[in-house]
């Protein structure tokens, strides 16, 4: 018992939340990969199956891993980021690592969430565009090398402001996904042991790592949709948020904004988990104690 209040005392390091994200960013990267291809396919019936057959047979397999290495330095910018300010704040708020309540949790998240999304935009930004450049014409590719490549291209052909397109879906979007992923699991991790039925160990960081995963889902899907499509869109393209929503609906109809749940679903709900039980390994073993339990 004395070991299991311990694990449950023990507080994150700053950057648990980085590590924990791009090891599972890598693991679930050919799931998101296809998730943007049916977001922005318009007219489009492939589902996710057909989808996934189309890209091995254009691409071969690793095709399905384009944009990896910016979905690690989105994880390794972003979410480090988002971590470390929900982590730090919570600390601050209760030092002893006692759980805080739900509405500082919320707000906390939502902070968290804007500014982890103002360091990874650019990053998330370039991502989007290599996972999709498969779906364009070879003349029209863009052929990004990598993802520092996309970057300084990007810079040098259309200007600094456009790694910051999507941004107002995408810190929508974070905000929602860090309340979601961030706020809701550590309210649930915390009303499923205080019912006594569960104790620190994998049985509780999935449960409740998967309950997040599919609230943050559902949550953000129709922003995620808006932001993949703004990132893809030519420079001019949309005049405001409110055409985007108009041009999606009226193309695409209203079953537009939820394209791509179910992939979403099965990549974002193995990837909370994933998240959640690498960051609890690495707080468990790699993390410190609060002042009042050091020996």
């Amino acid at each position: 018992m004395n070991n299991i209040k311990s694990d449950s005392s023990r507080l994150p390091r700053w950057y648990f939340g980085g590590l924990a994200s791009a090891g599972a960013a890598f693991i679930t990267h050919p799931l998101d990969l296809v998730k943007v291809h049916l977001q922005t396919q318009q007219h489009g019936k492939i589902g996710f199956v057909g989808q996934t057959v189309k890209i091995v047979k254009t691409e071969g397999f690793f095709g399905l891993f384009n944009g990896l290495s910016a979905s690690l330095l989105r994880q390794l910018t972003y979410s480090t980021t988002r971590f470390a300010i929900y982590g730090k704040i919570k600390q601050q708020i209760s030092p002893q690592g006692q759980p805080i309540s739900f509405g500082q949790k919320l707000l906390t998240a939502s902070f968290a969430g804007a500014a982890g999304n103002l360091v990874g935009n650019p990053w998330d930004m370039v991502m989007v565009r290599m996972q999709n450049d498969v779906k364009l014409p070879m003349d029209k590719r863009r052929n990004y090398k990598n993802v520092f490549d996309g970057l300084v291209r990007v810079m040098r052909e259309e200007g600094v402001r456009m790694l910051f397109s999507g941004l107002y879906w995408n810190t929508a979007r974070s905000v929602m996904m860090t309340v979601g992923q961030l706020c809701i699991y550590d309210q649930i991790k915390q009303m499923l042991l205080e019912t006594g039925h569960f104790s620190e160990g994998l049985a509780l960081y999935f449960t409740a790592s998967f309950t997040a995963g599919a609230i943050s889902t559902t949550m953000t899907q129709p922003v995620d949709v808006l932001k993949t499509r703004s990132m893809n869109a030519k420079p001019g393209q949309f005049r405001t948020p409110l055409h985007l929503i108009k041009y999606t609906a009226e193309v695409d109809g209203a079953r537009a904004f939820y394209k791509g749940f179910v992939p979403r679903f099965v990549r974002l709900g193995p990837f909370t988990v994933l998240i959640f039980v690498f960051f609890e390994q690495l707080r468990i073993n790699f993390g410190f104690d609060p002042p009042s339990v050091k020996k």
